[in-house]
């Protein structure tokens, strides 16, 4: 007799790129699911924790290239959930940090249909420090705004103009394509000369990092080719890094030599 299927979605953050760094948990989860649908983020090494026979489904997101849509992904989802049982989402960083987590699980509970979520380490936090920047530093910020740089109706979100105005570490993910705009909000409070550093498919082989100031990180950007996926980080912090530390000495001494 043919068990019963027994239909589960578990959203597993996958973390930052890095495949060491996905929680034990998620790992469990890979190798127990019967079916994984998989972003374009994630890093394929972790789909050798699931088992053989399970199936593999690609659903990834890159900029203006769509696989499936969010709504056939809700719905591809809960279609493999009622086939097989136990499915696992796998989803780049947290999944519910700009990762429409939430938005899944709602979808999928409606079906009443078991939902588990398993946080990741999110890339906002991962990456800056992979890199030695501290969020927060005593003395130095005293909190951090995490921001995305492309909201669903594919503008500037707003609140990178408040967050420009305060004293706060800034981090801006999906935000290459609306660098200029970026730019000139800070530049426009006054904040030309904050550190800033771009870090391109932060903690993987195929990492790559420019560094300056809101005044000269489009010049940075354009020499060293960085672009998508990138994230943005603005403040004072960045330049307090043992690996930038250097780096802004000497900038700041070569600016002092032309006054």
């Amino acid at each position: 007799m043919k068990a019963k299927i027994h239909p589960k979605v578990t959203l597993v953050g996958a973390g930052p790129g890095d495949p060491d760094l996905i929680t034990v948990k998620g790992v469990k989860a890979l190798k127990n699911a019967n079916v994984i649908l998989y972003d374009a983020l994630i890093n394929r090494e972790l789909l050798n924790y699931a088992s053989a026979e399970a199936v593999k489904i690609f659903v990834g997101k890159r900029k203006d290239f769509h696989r499936y849509s969010q709504d056939e992904i809700n719905e591809l989802i809960v279609k493999n959930a009622f086939q097989y049982g136990n499915v696992v989402r796998l989803k780049g960083g947290d999944p519910f940090i700009f990762g429409r987590g939430s938005e899944e699980v709602d979808y999928i509970a409606s079906f009443g249909i078991e939902t588990e979520v398993i946080s990741g380490i999110s890339s906002a936090m991962a990456v800056p420090a992979s890199q030695g920047i501290s969020l927060t530093k005593r003395g130095v910020s005293e909190s951090f705004w995490v921001i995305t740089g492309t909201t669903s109706d594919r503008k500037l979100s707003k609140d990178v103009y408040l967050a420009a105005q305060s004293t706060a570490t800034v981090v801006i993910l999906m935000g290459m394509s609306k660098l200029n705009e970026i730019v000139t909000i800070f530049k426009k409070f006054g904040k030309a000369n904050i550190p800033t550093a771009i870090i391109q498919n932060g903690t993987t082989k195929n990492e790559k990092i420019g560094l300056g100031t809101i005044d000269t990180i489009t010049a940075v950007v354009q020499e060293k080719g960085l672009g998508a996926p990138a994230i943005i980080v603005i403040g004072e912090v960045v330049k307090e890094s043992t690996k930038f530390r250097s780096f802004y000495e000497e900038m700041n001494a070569a600016t002092f030599g032309r006054v």
